[in-house]
């Protein structure tokens, strides 16, 4: 029990990133341009690619190189395109957008996307809440370096997606609940999967494959395409940079 309220609190940690991103949106709407958002999340999506590549992918491969890992990853990725194809179609596609070259839809658009929106943004904190549910039954090999590389690239994400809502007209209310809620929510489905998963952890390996393919499915279908619309000059350099940054930290 103590475990799971531990990390918990690391998901609760993670998920905050959202908020703060949130937050700056709401100081900065005035000063804030598509390219400058498209640059930081370029940098994010570098930053979570590495948490994916450097620790969840080698190790679920590294542990288990059988055929269970790799099937565990392609069916993360099926499993998060066909609910977010479904969720797209409710009017949450463009939840990560911040409105400088693609809008979100308004209510009056699209009846019902503010409930997609927000069920969309929780789907994209699942697999985050797995895998750090699944931390500390790995022997917390994890490490502070991935929560700190989760937060790292959920800065932007909520830092684009708020400013997107507000671009669309949704309330200050509905935005704060939003990125209030996620986090909280991010903490408890930690909590809740390290201790249903507690006897599973022979097989955290293929678990957390399933993560990293939903993870990248996640950031190719909701990050990456707000960070090359519209591109400043170098985003892919600018990636490069949140890759090492990440990568260095995940491997403290």
């Amino acid at each position: 029990m103590t475990d799971a309220i531990v990390v918990g609190l690391w998901g609760l940690v993670a998920g905050s990133g959202l908020l703060v991103g949130a937050v700056a949106a709401e100081m900065f709407s005035k000063k804030l341009r598509h390219r400058t958002i498209a640059a930081v999340m370029g940098f994010g999506a570098g930053v979570q690619l590495a948490v994916v590549v450097g620790s969840l992918v080698g190790d679920a491969i590294r542990l288990d190189t059988g055929l269970w890992a790799i099937t565990a990853l392609l069916a993360g990725a099926a499993m998060f395109s066909g609910i977010n194809w479904y969720l797209a179609r409710a009017g949450a596609k463009n939840r990560k957008r911040c409105g400088g070259c693609v809008a979100q839809p308004t209510e009056e658009q699209h009846r019902g996307s503010g409930t997609a929106i927000a069920v969309g943004s929780v789907l994209d904190g699942i697999p985050e809440a797995l895998v750090i549910g699944l931390s500390v039954m790995a022997g917390g090999a994890l490490g502070v370096g991935v929560i700190a590389g989760f937060f790292l690239a959920n800065v932007p994400q909520g830092l684009s997606s708020a400013a997107g809502m507000k671009a669309a007209g949704r309330s200050r209310r509905y935005i704060f609940a939003i990125w209030t809620g996620i986090p909280l929510l991010i903490g408890a489905s930690a909590a809740s999967g390290n201790l249903i998963l507690g006897a599973a952890a022979a097989e955290a390996p293929v678990i957390l494959a399933f993560a990293a393919g939903a993870v990248l499915a996640m950031l190719t279908e909701t990050v990456i395409p707000e960070a090359a619309d519209d591109a400043p000059p170098f985003i892919g350099f600018i990636a490069v940079g949140g890759f090492l940054a990440s990568l260095l930290l995940v491997q403290q």
